[in-house]
């Protein structure tokens, strides 16, 4: 392809352009948990609102990850929005085979039944109200039903493959 003058050179779509491509966009932080024969969670970049009125929220979650028989299943899931001191915290639910709910993550059982994390800057439990198949993921749409925004601090980001604080 022919270089594009102040863009660079255009480059054929493929999972590493996107992944590139999204390093460059800096994203808060979640984790996504969901009750069934053992808590499950994952870190998510992706979540996003959808909708005020209803209120509605979105977020994606890999079909072959192993929180996604508990979100599949899920008819509520909690979202938490994390603090840039929880950079740890982000780590452990981002990383594959971690006991996420083990004895170094304060939690407790929330409305619903759902995990609820202690400490977070903010949090929500959603009723699921659809799961749209995309690619190698699930789009997950959901509704809140109660919630907590009260903590003060500032929110965790990710960005260029790792997290990281706001600056002034």
């Amino acid at each position: 392809m022919t270089a594009l003058p102040g863009l660079g050179t255009p480059q054929t779509a493929s999972p590493e352009l996107l992944r590139s491509v999204f390093r460059q966009h800096a994203a808060g932080v979640a984790v996504i948990t969901a009750s069934g024969a053992r808590p499950a969670g994952f870190t998510a970049t992706s979540l996003t609102s959808v909708a005020a009125d209803p209120p509605l929220l979105s977020f994606g979650v890999g079909t072959g990850s192993s929180s996604w028989p508990a979100v599949s299943a899920a008819e509520y899931i909690g979202v938490h929005i994390l603090g840039e001191h929880q950079q740890e915290l982000a780590a452990t639910f981002a990383r594959s085979g971690a006991d996420r709910f083990g004895p170094a993550t304060s939690w407790r059982t929330g409305p619903e039944g759902v995990p609820l994390l202690d400490g977070v800057l903010a949090w929500l439990v959603c009723r699921v109200v659809a799961r749209v198949p995309a690619g190698d993921h699930c789009l997950v749409l959901a509704q809140p039903v109660v919630g907590d925004p009260a903590e003060p601090g500032r929110p965790l980001l990710y960005h260029q493959g790792r997290f990281n604080a706001l600056r002034d």
